[in-house]
């Protein structure tokens, strides 16, 4: 089964359309003059960084897991930050950097795809609504 939905994720990739993520979130952090007390009390001045920052340390996570680390795009409507395979079912992941609740992107995906459930990585709590599974940044490990 496994292999069965795998072979679908890497008929669709595109070798053209990529990101860059690095694996150690503190070196990204140290090249970008980002201080742990920016992080701590959330400084107005990470706020252009702050979903690349989330979504680097989201990916890392999910590599250190075993995942492979897909993205979806739709003709200029959504991106998806994830789309991962997990007990041979093809899951999307969001991540929001904030406990920002609005998921467009998340929602034009399930609504397209109809995935069994969906995962959101955010500053929110754990919860599960409307076939969505919101984890918190910090237990991004449990996925």
């Amino acid at each position: 089964m496994t292999t069965v939905v795998k072979k679908p994720l890497d008929n669709y990739k595109n070798i053209d359309s990529f990101k860059i993520f690095v694996s150690d979130i503190g070196l990204l952090c140290a090249k970008n003059n980002v201080l742990a007390n920016d992080i701590l009390y959330a400084s107005s001045e990470l706020n252009d960084f702050k979903g690349g920052m989330t979504e680097n340390y989201v990916c890392s996570q999910l590599a250190c897991r075993g995942y492979e680390c897909y993205t979806w795009y739709s003709e200029g409507e959504a991106e998806m930050d994830f789309v991962i395979q997990r007990d041979g079912k093809i899951i999307p992941v969001e991540v929001k950097s904030a406990d920002n609740s609005k998921a467009k992107s998340l929602g034009i995906y399930m609504g397209k795809f109809k995935p069994e459930y969906a995962i959101k990585v955010s500053a929110n709590n754990f919860g599960f609504a409307n076939r969505i599974k919101t984890i918190p940044l910090y237990a991004t490990f449990c996925i």
